[in-house]
């Protein structure tokens, strides 16, 4: 015995698990921003100073640029997934949720492109 309508039988319509992958990918982001996260925390607590050159120092010294910009595209995703889960969820009208999800869309992209590029410029001008 199905629980399955007669319609959706017919028309072959039953679940597409799309919504499996998302939160698999939800969980592997978040396992990867927990140790990004500590070792932010830590490498901030150690830093001798908390002023504007020490930091500057710290961003372009040897693997900092390349972890930093891993947070932030990271945590860009991460947010960018969450968000659109809620979106889905909770708003209801078609245009409205279209409109949400590619404004969260933009916006998370352009958090995540202007933190790798302020990274990068600081790296950069530390080298000289």
């Amino acid at each position: 015995m199905s629980l399955r309508a007669p319609l959706a039988k017919a028309l072959n319509h039953g679940s597409a698990h799309a919504g499996v992958h998302h939160w698999v990918v939800q969980r592997f982001s978040a396992l990867a921003l927990a140790p990004l996260s500590i070792w932010l925390v830590y490498q901030l607590l150690s830093l001798p100073d908390s002023d504007y050159h020490t930091v500057v120092g710290w961003v372009g010294n040897s693997w900092n640029p390349v972890l930093l910009s891993l947070l932030i595209v990271l945590a860009a995703w991460h947010a960018w997934l969450g968000l659109s889960i809620v979106i889905e969820d909770y708003v209801h009208t078609y245009l409205s949720k279209t409109l949400l999800l590619l404004l969260s869309a933009f916006l998370n992209g352009l958090i995540a492109a202007s933190g790798v590029y302020a990274v990068l410029r600081i790296a950069i001008r530390s080298l000289r």
